[in-house]
């Protein structure tokens, strides 16, 4: 049997066979959302019009219900057949079967019921309470819009989820499990500070802790916020709980090796708070705490364990130990010799010391078994050198700072110290070099911390040397850290340098770590996904070597991507030191197998997607895909959209690094994608690129394809001169090389041209050559793309009987073959032609079929052109309120992909709508804007004469 999940308690999800269901877009979504809340009883069409569309539906609503329902139960049913059948329709509505155990609110009302039952036995309602709270990922239909009928219904869960939470809190204080609750309650009081018997709970659960100065703090707290809020003071259980409190007095520790706290540490507020907490609570248990801070070189590691073991003192009255480990040095100190250290401090003399490894670990464990002790062991270079030296027993804490992650030191909590954030890297300069020096510059005191990376150590450096040049300006520091050729050897100064610090991180790697590391950096600055590590070092597989790096703290996990890779990066300062160690001949060829990868991920990516380009992006070289491929493209769409920044970024390295063939071909591959998302500046900027590439390589096939994509982001940016001599030129490449179908995309390039320029007649023909070498060529999307472009034609020839047979024609084609995206296109160019022809409610019918099936693509570009035409036939038939709200979304997607003419058509559109408001100054205002567009594309008669574009160009002649 399946394994089916549906989820609300968070985001909507559903998950079949441990994956998740790719659900479409927000209709779809909130049309599952809908039934899920009430299962297993048939909800309405007319309520479910409601909830998606809140404020005027369409006259096609209906339609478009079925159009989302058959959407979603094709999904599930792409799991397993059996599933299309959970939702089916009946004579008023909708109904969703689903089994209790397989919906996560049922399951989560059924377990807090069985444990409201259970409340004789704690432990098993604990069990059940624990399994219902786990269910909650967030708020219910968290990301989705609530129809107000969602309410009450949504608002009963979140009134269980609380009193599950508050169950939960008092079956464990009842188990005596005070520790374990304290973290959970000092939540629930931040989110919910007026319930006093949270309070409660968390000052009985501090004060049986034996945390009782905390306990009076978070008194004093609670009796401050209803003072503020309610100007009330607390009830009478929590008075009489006052009484029960008492503090003890702090004493001065007798022993303190501890180095200065620095006077001018920044930040890190939120890491010290909570390791000040932990090694208090711990302490007052005692229970004997070990804490390892890990992180980057430079990144702040010590400069935090000795604020916190400051911050601690009263804490651990019998004194503070500091012991420097050198793990990193060429001599780390043994374990032996640090245990002598450490006893002598403790009083034991020489001649008491034990002569082997064993028997002065168990005395030092004897000695602080009885003693309240803090101990910072900096620079750990292993756990084997850090085992020896720990409590078994007691109250005492060990705070461990190493470089790498130490998973192997049981029972120690680990710490990541990351890079600081922005304000708090501008605060530590600040305090470095004077507010004022700083205020005066602050876009090179910005530009300073950028080519430090934030990183504390480069930034001190840079702070020292600025310090010691009071005559600098800080404009004289960025322009020499601006060079990465030459910024190690400036962020040096006596004996603080970021080089060596991270020489000793890097001598530390394994050879195969250090390969990867130094081939890494030639990268550049880019997230890249786990496969290029293997990548650079020819293997098919690195994950052990990518684990070695990230535990060293040289590669940092960045985020998990939407394709649901992980995401990693070198710190700047750690690329540029890593790209001094490269070999020229290593490097060169760890970056092409990189970019080859690349190359086959974005081809076979391009092929699985639901929409076929118009354009030539197939790659006749044998490409090797990465083992992880199939699941890297379960949704090719997220990974293009994952991958983008780091595959332009490649584009502009392939062509650095001389790979002529490759950047051309990857900067094909990309345009599918660049062309469905509206990417215009990346693919503009990529085919430049790619030009020069292709002509250098004596790639005429390639010039040929970067040529024709070329003329085509041209044509969307309103560039019809330039668009003109590229398709041309492109016509020209494919007839030397006999290619047929390049040759007809071309011609259909060259047609779309003199069509927006106003020539329909010259534009026929083109378009008919381009007609027939895709019959030649056996291409019949190129064949459904033409046919909708000549009836375009003969639409701007006014014949709209003959345009009538081509759009139909174009549309039975596209039917037959299966291509969604281009009957779309079809449906949507009909219904202009009903618009034309004045029979708006057929237009208003074509229209809205073009966007569900856009919208089931996911193709949200073409969505928004739709919405423009939808939101034009709107304004002629009167619906003035959602013609506003379609023309407004539709004139933002125009500006944000530059389409000038679209955008003026809408300001048109807009002005019109505006005066049928009787709104002149807002008319008025849209109109000289319509004007001004026209008069920048050098058009003499009105926008509304022009060829329009009704979506984008997708569809080159279209």
């Amino acid at each position: 049997m399946i394994s089916l999940t549906f989820r609300i308690l968070g985001p909507l999800e559903v998950i079949a066979e441990g994956r998740a269901v790719p659900l479409g877009g927000p209709k779809p979504r909130l049309l599952l959302a809908a039934l899920a809340l009430q299962p297993n009883i048939v909800v309405s069409t007319e309520a479910l019009v409601e909830v998606l569309w809140p404020t005027t539906a369409p006259r096609s609503a209906a339609a478009n219900i079925r159009t989302y329902v058959h959407s979603l139960r094709r999904r599930l049913a792409e799991t397993s057949p059996d599933l299309a059948d959970r939702i089916t329709s009946r004579a008023s509505g909708y109904l969703l079967t689903v089994p209790e155990d397989e919906l996560d609110h049922l399951v989560f009302t059924r377990l807090a019921t069985q444990a409201w039952e259970s409340q004789d036995n704690p432990e098993t309602a604990l069990t059940l309470l624990d399994q219902a709270h786990s269910l909650w990922r967030g708020e219910v239909l968290e990301g989705l819009p609530h129809d107000p009928t969602w309410g009450p219904a949504v608002a009963r869960l979140d009134e269980l989820r609380l009193a599950v939470q508050e169950q939960r809190l008092r079956a464990r204080l009842d188990l005596g499990r005070h520790n374990e609750v304290i973290a959970e309650l000092r939540a629930l009081v931040t989110e919910h500070p007026l319930r006093e018997e949270l309070w409660h709970h968390l000052i009985t659960a501090l004060r049986d802790a034996g945390r009782t100065t905390e306990a009076a703090e978070a008194y004093e707290l609670v009796e401050q916020t209803l003072a503020d809020e309610l100007s009330a003071s607390p009830g009478a259980a929590l008075r009489e709980l006052r009484t029960t409190l008492e503090v003890p007095c702090a004493t001065i520790p007798p022993i303190c090796q501890l180095p200065l706290d620095l006077p001018d540490f920044t930040g890190r507020s939120e890491v010290i708070e909570h390791l000040v907490a932990k090694l208090r609570h711990h302490a007052e248990a005692e229970r004997p705490t070990i804490v390892v801070l890990s992180g980057a070189p430079g990144v702040g590691k010590s400069s935090i364990a000795v604020r916190v073991a400051h911050a601690v003192r009263t804490v651990f009255p019998d004194g503070q130990l500091h012991v420097d480990l050198a793990g990193t040095s060429s001599s780390p100190r043994s374990p032996m010799s640090v245990l002598a250290e450490l006893l002598r401090a403790l009083g034991i003399p020489d001649s008491g010391l034990p002569r082997d490894l064993p028997e002065r670990s168990a005395l030092l464990r004897s000695q602080l078994a009885g003693r309240r002790m803090c101990i910072v062991l900096d620079d750990a270079g292993s756990a084997a050198q850090v085992r020896p030296l720990l409590p078994g027993a007691g109250a005492s804490a060990v705070l461990v700072t190493s470089r790498i992650r130490l998973p192997d030191l049981a029972g120690a909590m680990p710490v990541d110290v990351d890079l600081l954030p922005e304000p708090e890297a501008a605060r530590l300069l600040e305090g470095i070099v004077g507010h004022e020096r700083v205020a005066a510059e602050p876009e090179d005191a910005a530009a300073i911390l950028r080519q430090c990376g934030h990183l504390p150590l480069a930034i001190r450096v840079a702070g020292a040397k600025l310090t010691h040049r009071p005559t600098w300006s800080l404009r004289i520091l960025a322009d020499r850290l601006h060079d990465e050729h030459r910024r190690l050897d400036e962020l040096r100064v006596g004996d603080l340098a970021v080089r060596a610090s991270v020489t000793l991180s890097y001598d530390l790697l394994p050879m195969s770590a250090a390969a990867a590391f130094r081939r890494l950096g030639a990268l550049g600055p880019v997230h890249f996904p786990a496969w290029a590590v293997a990548a650079v070092l020819g293997r098919p597989s690195a994950d052990d070597v990518l684990d070695v790096l990230v535990d060293a703290h040289l590669v940092e996990l960045v985020a998990t991507d939407v394709a649901g890779q992980p995401r990693y990066r070198l710190h700047d300062l750690l690329r540029v030191y890593a790209a001094e160690l490269a070999e020229p001949a290593e490097t060169r060829t760890a970056i092409g197998r990189v970019l080859e990868g690349y190359l086959a991920l974005a081809v076979e990516a391009a092929e699985r997607m639901p929409i076929h380009f118009f354009g030539q992006y197939h790659d006749d070289t044998d490409l090797t895909l990465p083992p992880e491929a199939d699941r890297l493209l379960t949704d090719p769409a997220a990974w293009f959209a994952a991958e983008r920044a780091t595959c332009v970024a490649a584009v502009g390295l392939a062509a650095e690094r001389g790979f002529d063939d490759l950047t051309w071909r990857l900067t094909a591959a990309l345009t599918p994608y660049f062309d469905l998302r509206g990417h215009q500046d990346d693919w503009h900027a990529t085919h430049l690129i790619a030009l020069e590439a292709a002509r250098r390589a004596g790639a005429i096939r390639g010039e040929a394809v970067v040529q024709r994509n070329l003329g085509q982001v041209l044509l969307y940016q309103d560039n019809d001169a330039d668009a003109m001599v590229a398709f041309e030129a492109a016509r020209e490449l494919y007839q030397r090389i006999g290619d047929q179908q390049g040759l007809g995309e071309a011609y259909a390039g060259l047609g779309t041209v003199l069509r927006m320029q106003g020539q329909p007649d010259r534009a026929l023909e083109p378009c008919h050559e381009a007609l027939r070498l895709f019959g030649e060529a056996g291409d019949p999307h190129g064949e459904a793309v033409i046919r909708i472009a000549i009836g375009s034609i003969w639409v701007a020839r006014k014949c709209y009987a003959t345009a009538r047979r081509w759009y139909t024609d174009a549309l039975e084609l596209s039917c037959e073959i299966g291509d969604r995206h281009r009957e779309a296109h079809a449906l949507q160019r009909l219904g202009l032609l009903h618009q034309r022809e004045g029979n708006l409610a057929e237009a208003r019918e074509h229209v809205t079929r073009a966007i569900a099936v856009f919208t089931d693509l996911g193709d949200d570009h073409c969505v928004g052109y739709a919405n423009q035409n939808l939101g034009e036939l709107c304004l002629y038939s009167g619906d003035l309120a959602h013609a506003q709200l379609l023309l407004v979304n539709s004139l933002s997607v125009h500006r944000r992909n530059g389409d000038r003419r679209s955008e003026a058509h809408a300001s048109q559109l807009l002005g019109e709508l505006h005066s049928a408001l009787s709104q002149p100054e807002r008319s008025r205002s849209y109109a000289e804007r319509a004007r001004a567009i026209r008069r920048e594309l050098s058009a003499d008669t009105p926008v509304d004469d022009r060829p329009r574009k009704t979506g984008p160009h997708r569809i080159v002649s279209a």
